[in-house]
């Protein structure tokens, strides 16, 4: 048996949506973590709590793209498809490499399931993949597991649920990973449930055994680990890493954390996270609607906590004129918005950038507020604290976006220091001083008095303030003056963020790759591969997009084309168009609920790089 040395693969999970894809490729993730390496991960499940049995509608699932290198994306055409039936297979076959390795449930393959399939009757899809010179190893992992598990006492059902384990362990054979991880947490997982605990772990283990004595793999893989900088890690989704900057920046601050949403793919698992740290003094209110999650947190940012609320674009949507009452309040308040694909109910367990003019410009009236966006799901953690900072420090609500793919993906995130961490300092009234509460510092911020604070009553809602006083005002001057002073506000964040850099490639490029959110790992391996080939590419990413940062025009001006890839028809490239309309800006987009490959803008900007030329 040979072992081939990799810097990298990518692995794809498939199955029916009962089969327990996430699960095991979320498993795989840990274990990996543990072993070193660099990964990224993207979820691919079905919008249906059980969508139909063995249909392709039904499939659900999981890549991970692993290496001993950097890691940025979750990896393009994968190097390994495990597929439980036939409608995975149908599903993915064509994301597999040429001549790739497709491990098959032969189980999942029988007449009833190329039938649901939608396979015409006498097909061979297991033929047809072979042909197509794919390396196709079937395993009856549903006989096997049946046959392991006769003596266990659980039902043939209840027995073959834990296929999902053979799968695993077979895996975990084939690129030389340790069991130990996923024995330790089916160990917590099924402690209460011994039957259960030991059918897991006895399938798990099996799997692993018939890896290595049925000698039907030509190859086992070695990936050593990646060369990450010191420290402690953890493998995190976007969503904790989310609600862990929320809590340091609490911390960090002062205050106590109050977070109130109401459960919406795919933002749910952030009030899963907090309300698990009670103990932090974490607050966490399932609101009955999205109306009121937003105005109980308003009310907490009144009463002198962080708050924060989350949803999705049709929760947006709901929330949209309780915003408004934050900025009229300028009160700190930070919304997060873990984008899918809409419009309306839309695609919700998909993922696109669809709701950045909803975040610019989805208020009535004049209400500019500050847009910032996360690009990874280890970014997520900075991106939640830095958005704090800014709600904290400037007393203005905070959009902050993120999507579907960073939300849910998961990567090695090392654990900060509470001293690395920038102080937070808000604009805090003390008894004993005057008090007018629309009364301003030179960066037009008002200063933030709390309930029960002698000298500091004032009037609250949403009625234009006098400016100063505070009090209620329909003086044409007076509003003209404050719709001015609230955007100059805004305008403001700006000095106080990093200036936008180039991250990667030339200082003076031929194609600048400009983008924001969670495009950022493909732009950044396809410009990194077209660096090393020695082309005139450069990537910038923004965290802050409204205002834009500064330092942004001299390095667009810098290049002769600017490339703006999308998950979108295009929305943050008209704003950049008007904002700076003498850059030569060319849009890209991609609407299918997926993220980008790095391949396809890497493409993209090769056909770029060949138009310029021969002007």
């Amino acid at each position: 048996m040979e072992t081939t040395d990799l810097l990298q693969a990518t692995i794809l999970f498939a199955g029916d949506s009962g089969d327990g894809m996430q699960l095991t490729g979320f498993q795989f993730s840990n274990t990996t973590a543990f072993q070193g390496n660099d990964l990224n991960t993207f979820p691919d499940f079905p919008a249906e709590i059980r969508a139909p049995a063995g249909t392709v509608s039904g499939v659900s699932g999981f890549k991970i793209h692993f290496g001993s290198v950097e890691i940025h994306t979750p990896g393009g055409h994968a190097d390994t498809l495990v597929a439980m039936n036939a409608a995975a297979l149908k599903k993915y076959l064509d994301e597999v490499k040429p001549r790739g390795l497709v491990v098959v449930n032969r189980g999942g393959f029988d007449a009833k399931n190329l039938h649901l399939a939608g396979y015409s009757d006498g097909a061979q899809p297991l033929e047809e993949a072979k042909a197509r010179g794919f390396e196709v190893i079937e395993v009856d992992m549903s006989r096997m597991v049946r046959e392991a598990l006769i003596d266990s006492g659980l039902g043939t059902r209840e027995a073959e649920r834990s296929k999902n384990m053979f799968a695993l362990g077979l895996v975990y054979w084939l690129y030389q990973r340790d069991l130990g991880p996923s024995e330790r947490f089916l160990e917590q997982r099924f402690y209460n449930k011994p039957e259960v605990l030991q059918a897991n772990l006895k399938v798990l283990k099996s799997g692993y055994h018939y890896g290595e004595t049925a000698e039907i793999f030509n190859h086992r893989y070695h990936i050593g680990p990646a060369a990450l900088p010191a420290g402690r890690y953890r493998n995190i989704t976007g969503n904790e890493g989310l609600a862990l900057g929320l809590i340091a920046a609490a911390e960090k601050a002062g205050l106590r954390l109050f977070y109130a949403g109401y459960p919406i793919t795919p933002a749910s698992d952030i009030l899963h996270e907090l309300s698990k740290h009670k103990e932090r003094g974490v607050m966490s209110f399932q609101a009955e609607d999205e109306i009121a999650a937003v105005t109980a947190a308003i009310g907490a940012a009144f009463g002198g906590g962080l708050a924060v609320t989350a949803t999705s674009g049709p929760g947006m949507a709901l929330k949209t004129e309780g915003i408004g009452l934050a900025i009229m309040l300028e009160l700190p308040l930070v919304i997060v918005n873990v984008q899918r694909g809409g419009p309306s109910t839309g695609l919700p367990t998909k993922t696109e950038q669809s709701d950045l003019f909803q975040a610019v410009h989805g208020r009535n009236g004049e209400a500019p507020l500050v847009v910032m966006a996360a690009q990874s799901p280890r970014d997520c953690f900075e991106a939640a604290y830095q958005a704090c900072t800014v709600a904290l420090e400037h007393m203005v609500p905070v959009i902050l976006l993120s999507d579907g793919y960073i939300g849910n993906g998961a990567e090695p995130w090392k654990f900060p220091s509470a001293e690395a961490l920038p102080p937070i300092v808000p604009p805090l009234f003390r008894e004993g001083t005057p008090y007018r509460p629309y009364e301003r510092d030179e960066n037009h911020v008002r200063r933030w008095a709390w309930p029960g604070q002698e000298g500091a009553q004032h009037r609250i809602g949403g009625l234009e303030k006098q400016d100063g006083s505070g009090n209620v005002s329909y003086e044409a001057e007076n509003h003209q003056h404050m719709v001015k002073t609230r955007a100059a506000k805004v305008e403001r964040v700006a000095q106080f963020v990093p200036e936008a850099h180039i991250e990667l490639g030339a200082e003076h490029p031929d194609v600048l790759v400009i983008g924001w959110g969670s495009t950022h790992g493909a732009i950044r391996t396809a410009v990194q591969n077209l660096v090393v080939a020695g082309a005139s590419v450069a990537q910038v990413h923004l965290r802050l997009i409204h205002p834009f940062p500064r330092g942004l025009e001299k390095l667009l001006l810098r290049a002769k084309a600017v490339l703006v890839p999308e998950l979108n028809l295009g929305q943050l490239h008209p704003l950049l168009q008007a904002t700076y309309p003498k850059v030569d800006f060319r849009p890209l987009h991609k609407i299918k609920g997926q993220p980008f490959l790095a391949s396809e803008i890497e493409e993209v900007i090769a056909e770029l790089l060949a138009t310029l030329e021969t002007v």
